[in-house]
């Protein structure tokens, strides 16, 4: 699909999010088709990383808006719970090189990978609270588990951008640099990463996340069950309808709306 490319040399797979005039936001289809070159890449013998990178000034501005109202994703087996899935259980190293915008999604998707490569641009953001939503992908365990409550707090409640030296300090991120050596970078680590054994590889790192892959399931099934719910909320249409009208949402109006209902 035009949306995804990817091409394969020296072991590695590259894959490219291929929207830049949406900042590469994610499709219900793009999801589909993510999580499925992950499971294929985790089975392919020539394949011994992955190096994930977004197309144009932006890595991935998380859901396109547009198709995620015309596909608000439910409990069970949605696309984003199919990419959820992939990205757990993918057992070979994962590099993502993120310049510009990471937003909601396309921040939450980088807790699974396990080198995270920053351009000194990159602005990251967990805006669910400010959607009447909840975090995904698992963040909800792995973000305080990382950088403990009160900072996992801080991002999560007040839905406020950080940067790349914020990102660092919280150990959100393996390393920053120039957005012009970006790529080159994490190119280098693939390469490495690449000559190493291909079975102690991926027993080591499937032995790292042994201890807290069942709590990040365990995370995700809780989060996509308040996810369906909170969605469909008054508030989130409030909020989604203030974002396409480009205004500032009005909880007090939904709120008034609940009181006269009740």
């Amino acid at each position: 699909m035009d949306e995804i490319i990817t091409d394969r040399s020296e072991s590695i797979l590259r894959v490219e999010l291929n929207r830049p005039e949406k900042k590469n936001a994610m499709t219900s289809r793009m999801y589909v088709a993510l999580a499925d070159i992950l499971n294929a890449a985790d089975k392919e013998d020539d394949t011994r990383v992955v190096l994930w990178y977004g197309a144009g000034d932006s890595f991935c501005a998380g859901n396109d808006i547009e198709d995620f109202l015309k596909n608000p994703p439910g409990s069970g087996d949605s696309p984003q719970a199919q990419l959820m899935n992939a990205l757990v259980d993918f057992e070979k190293p994962l590099i993502a090189a993120v310049q510009g915008a990471a937003i909601g999604g396309g921040t939450t998707m980088l807790t699974h990978c396990d080198f995270v490569y920053a351009g000194e641009s990159a602005k990251f953001q967990l805006p669910f609270i400010n959607l009447a939503l909840v975090p995904e992908f698992g963040s909800s365990w792995s973000l305080p588990a990382r950088m403990g409550h009160i900072h996992a707090a801080e991002l999560v409640l007040l839905g406020l951008p950080f940067n790349a030296k914020r990102a660092a300090d919280l150990g959100f991120v393996t390393q920053v640099v120039p957005d012009q050596n970006l790529l080159a970078t994490a190119s280098e680590t693939a390469r490495k990463l690449a000559a190493k054994p291909a079975g102690a590889l991926r027993a080591s790192k499937r032995l790292l996340k042994r201890s807290f892959r069942e709590q990040i399931k365990t995370a995700m099934k809780a989060e996509d069950e308040e996810f369906s719910v909170q969605v469909r909320s008054d508030d989130a249409k409030e909020a989604f309808a203030a974002f396409l009208e480009k205004r500032a949402p009005d909880f007090a109006k939904t709120r008034k709306s609940a009181t006269a209902a009740a």
